[in-house]
């Protein structure tokens, strides 16, 4: 199979699960048996080198072109697909379908959604238009404009609109749609052509700890790991900060945060909850979930949380919200804790932080659960399946208009 794959950017170092997620399938299709040429942006200053092209990938990677704020507003692209949009990126999707034909193209998450048009006059280059949802765009953008004030919140409120056509035309025009949980499948399924999205899970590559003992001698302490770059993560994290610091800090359990954001965004945060320990960006995150008892996953967003698997295969107890960990084989009260409120997840922490024979029970059962799934090699023979058996044929015209 030979695939174009548009994607947001060079996915190393992986900094976040939008990062991790396009980066295994990258490889997991490249590993499977696919030629793929990647366009994305070049994260110039992250890394010391751009990706060289083995493994039967080819990378073509563009720096990022900043457009002044009026040029934003008036765009028809939402800002999130605008972000990495470049002419040297248009030139080389245009290149790339002129030079050959393909098996598929895919977009790579609604970031990719700038070239969608230019993949549309090209229809007859390339068999099945494949697009990978990372996640519900239009109610994240709306959750983020929700939370904003004044002018702000009116500007969000517009680009919301442009996220909300772009992700419909996205899953209307395309041939084949997958998402990462399930509970983003059933979401968008009505919005497709099919009527169908195909739940693609990650993989997961990383340490797995055979066997950990939480006892007496490891701090009295909460974890949350993650990137805190996305406002919709901030949201999330701030709303669980204001709810829980205070209670946390009155019980004597400590809270770490670790993983990067903004400095500023780190600062006013330490300043806000200085009971609270903002670690920031590490180079490894495992000493830092051997040294707590429970990860928590505050997040309000759907979406399959990457950092899940992290503290599954690291034996870290789980406190979730509801929605924090859609696609994970785990039952509440069985092999992790699932609350309604930010409020009920802190006293549910206080409660259980000294449970030592649960928290122990709780990794254990955890591990078992999902020892045995997440596997890239696996996961990219199952997508590589899906696209080829997906119809060849383009989309009938009243989806392209949709």
């Amino acid at each position: 199979m030979r695939c174009l794959w548009i994607t947001l950017a060079d996915p190393e170092p992986k900094t976040n699960g939008q990062l991790i997620y396009s980066g295994g399938l990258i490889q997991a299709m490249a590993s499977g048996g696919a030629e793929l040429l990647v366009i994305g942006l070049d994260r110039h200053g992250e890394k010391d080198d751009p990706p060289s092209d083995r493994h039967k990938i080819r990378w073509q990677l563009h720096r990022r072109h900043h457009n002044p704020s009026w040029r934003r507003l008036v765009s028809p692209l939402p800002t999130i697909a605008l972000y990495s949009a470049s002419p040297a990126g248009r030139r080389a999707v245009d290149r790339a379908l002129a030079e050959q034909s393909w098996d598929a193209v895919v977009l790579d998450s609604i970031s990719s959604g700038w070239a969608l048009s230019r993949v549309l006059r090209q229809r007859h280059r390339f068999g099945t238009l494949v697009y990978l949802a990372h996640n519900r765009e239009t109610i994240a953008a709306r959750r983020i404009a929700d939370a904003a004030r004044g002018l702000r919140r009116l500007i969000r409120r517009f680009d919301t609109a442009k996220v909300a056509i772009l992700e419909r035309r996205l899953l209307g025009v395309a041939d084949f749609v997958a998402a990462d949980s399930p509970d983003d499948c059933e979401a968008l399924a009505a919005s497709t052509a099919a009527g169908k999205v195909t739940f693609v899970p990650p993989g997961y590559d990383g340490p797995r700890v055979l066997h950990r003992n939480i006892n007496e001698g490891v701090p009295r302490r909460a974890i949350i790991v993650g990137s805190f770059n996305w406002l919709a993560k901030r949201e999330s994290l701030e709303l669980f900060l204001n709810a829980a610091a205070a209670r946390l800090a009155a019980a004597k359990v400590e809270l770490q945060i670790v993983g990067s954001a903004e400095p500023d965004y780190l600062a006013g945060l330490r300043r806000q909850y200085p009971s609270v320990t903002f670690v920031g960006p590490v180079a490894d995150v495992v000493p830092y979930m051997a040294s707590a008892r429970i990860a928590v996953v505050p997040d309000l967003l759907g979406g399959f949380k990457l950092k899940g698997l992290d503290y599954v295969f690291n034996r870290l107890p789980i406190a979730s919200m509801r929605a924090g960990l859609p696609g994970m084989p785990l039952k509440d009260r069985w092999s992790f804790r699932l609350f309604d409120t930010h409020i009920a997840l802190a006293e549910g922490l206080i409660a259980q932080i000294d449970s030592l024979d649960i928290l122990n029970t709780f990794h254990q059962r955890a591990f078992e659960a999902c020892a045995k799934a997440f596997d890239w090699p696996h996961v990219g023979k199952q997508l590589m399946s899906e696209m080829s058996s997906a119809s060849l044929q383009p989309a009938d015209m009243a989806a392209l208009v949709r």
